[in-house]
């Protein structure tokens, strides 16, 4: 048996966060929520059951959370930031789908969330 694509999948992380175009969303912030799909082999520690073989996922939160926490007027900059951060700390990413979502938008719309969807590959 073998494995041919693997994924870390983190859905619906929910974060409190100050970004929008207009000056009072960067004030007053707002809630997002956050899914992201991560290619990477772990292979080994299916094999081994170790951590060390794989990447965790209270790493990947912090990381997250760390760039969630830089205001940026917009959520495509946010999910670049997060994107660039993970390739750079973990070498075995090979693909990131990442999707960042606002609550209740401040655009007179009777919506839940607004948000962006990209894809990166090393």
């Amino acid at each position: 048996m073998k494995a041919t694509d693997m994924y870390i999948i983190m859905k619906g992380i929910k974060l409190y966060a100050f970004h929008g175009v207009m000056e009072q969303e960067r004030k007053i912030g707002a809630n997002f929520i956050i899914d992201i799909k991560i290619k990477t082999d772990f292979s080994k520690a299916a094999i081994s059951d170790s951590l060390e073989e794989t990447i965790s996922y209270a790493d990947i939160f912090n990381d997250i959370r760390k760039e969630m926490e830089i205001p940026s007027q917009l959520l495509e900059n946010v999910c670049q930031r997060i994107c660039n951060r993970l390739f750079l700390s973990y070498s075995t990413i090979e693909y990131i789908n990442i999707r960042l979502f606002k609550e209740n938008p401040p655009m007179n719309s009777n919506s839940d969330t607004v948000g962006v969807e990209m894809n990166y590959e090393r």
